[in-house]
């Protein structure tokens, strides 16, 4: 049955102004967080198909798999990793290296936080990095809150640098068949260079008030990083593991396969290796551990988010925005690139990125033909992503890590305020987008 005739009958409104009154309310109730996202998401796109806007196949064919399974597969391969203790050992290995010297733990924590979030969730790097953080400025008694922030920022500008460091990234690959290397080779530069300008600008700022005396230093020195490896075993399969993923998301073309598929093939060999001499309820168990710790909210969240962003894509809105966008740039790519930039920055300092960069994918798409096709328009799809990513780092509501490390701070004793956070996050937020502008204007 066409589903314009269904949503008439249904409901007696137009089918894009019905699509978007139901993601209009799906996303103020999202953003105001009065009730649980993936909730919110699931009963919109219970409606849109309940509605007969779109049909149950349809609603199936909106889903994109391939995300789902590379964030399942990831969250699975890091909640075993973590349990090895090697990003403990790396933060004490490191901060060792730099002799326990307050300004080089900051640059050290701020490349570990960076390095690990291209790689991992930021939400589980600044779980892992910060109780390190406070344990070692502890010790050495120098006030922690310089580190904290600077680690707000590295984990949000280190997962703008691959495919698998940012939500925003893996929705961009997904929907554009991207491979791991595409982003290496247009981001991380980017992102290299914005952490080198926010680690000097950190360390000119704060230089004054890191000093220490020596005996604390030593009492840094004198901790044994191999103290934090959990189970050396483990430590070997998950690094073994771990590569050769990453090696197939490099050659994922070339072998013909996707990155869900590899992600979640890595964590089923992984997983067989942590239970492989458990026995009975004892394997089982070890499992269940490990299912408990992926993020269920979030995958079910973007289950949700695909169904109801595919009935306005399916009813033609993103398309007449597509439109509308390109007579408001005159067609430039030039513009369309800077306005994307900084509108997916801002927006993204105040609002959730996922919902709005799921948004802006198949808008985007549908401007692709009218402009020139796919290669044309990919600066236009690097700005997306740096814009999204860098304006996590806008304000303290802008990430899901810089909320999690806030309330971690608060309950060591350190409350970071709102408004406090705004004199740094601001101009950090400003600067990295003004260096991301310049590397699309000069790369493109």
């Amino acid at each position: 049955m066409d589903i314009t005739n269904t949503a008439n009958l249904i409901w007696g409104l137009d089918p894009k102004l019905f699509s978007i009154i139901v993601v209009s309310i799906a996303y103020v109730i999202i953003f105001t967080e009065k009730v649980n996202r993936a909730v919110v998401a699931l009963l919109g796109a219970g409606v849109m198909v309940v509605s007969g806007l779109l049909s149950q196949k349809q609603a199936l064919a909106g889903i994109d798999f391939n995300t789902l399974a590379l964030l399942i597969g990831m969250m699975i391969i890091v909640a075993i990793t973590e349990k090895s203790g090697l990003f403990q050992f790396v933060a004490v290995w490191g901060a060792k290296k730099v002799k326990a010297s307050p300004r080089g733990l900051l640059a050290v924590l701020a490349a570990v936080t960076a390095v690990f979030s291209g790689f991992l969730d930021n939400v589980t790097t600044v779980l892992l990095i910060v109780p390190v953080t406070f344990q070692i400025t502890e010790k050495l008694k120098v006030n922690p809150y310089p580190y904290l922030v600077l680690e707000i920022f590295a984990s949000n500008i280190g997962g703008t640098a691959t495919l698998i460091g940012d939500p925003p990234n893996i929705l961009i690959g997904s929907a554009l068949d991207l491979g791991f290397m595409d982003f290496v080779y247009r981001l991380t530069p980017v992102a290299v260079t914005t952490m080198i300008v926010l680690i000097l600008a950190f360390d000119f700022f704060w230089k004054k008030q890191l000093v220490t005396t020596k005996k604390n230093q030593e009492a840094v020195l004198k901790m044994n990083e191999f103290e934090c490896i959990a189970d050396k075993g483990l430590l070997i399969k998950s690094l073994s593991v771990l590569a050769l993923v990453i090696i197939s998301f490099i050659f994922a073309k070339q072998i013909y396969l996707d990155n869900g598929t590899i992600a979640l093939t890595g964590a089923a060999l992984l997983l067989l290796l942590y239970t492989f001499r458990e026995q009975g309820s004892e394997r089982e168990d070890k499992i269940e551990q490990i299912f408990h710790m992926v993020d269920w909210i979030t995958i079910f969240f973007f289950i949700g988010l695909f169904i109801i962003v595919y009935g306005l894509e399916v009813t033609g809105v993103l398309a007449i925005l597509g439109q509308k966008f390109i007579e408001f740039t005159d067609g430039s790519i030039d513009k369309m690139v800077y306005w994307i930039l900084w509108s997916s920055a801002i927006l993204s300092s105040a609002i959730d990125n996922i919902p709005f960069v799921a948004t802006m994918i198949p808008m985007l798409k549908s401007m692709e033909e009218a402009v020139g096709g796919r290669e044309v328009m990919m600066p236009v799809w690097w700005s997306l992503s740096l814009g999204a990513c860098f304006g996590g780092n806008g304000t303290l509501v802008g990430a899901s890590a810089n909320v999690v490390v806030a309330g971690m701070a608060m309950r060591h004793g350190l409350h970071i305020h709102f408004m406090k956070f705004l004199l740094w996050s601001i101009p950090v937020m400003l600067t990295s987008v003004a260096i991301a502008n310049i590397f699309l204007y000069f790369e493109f």
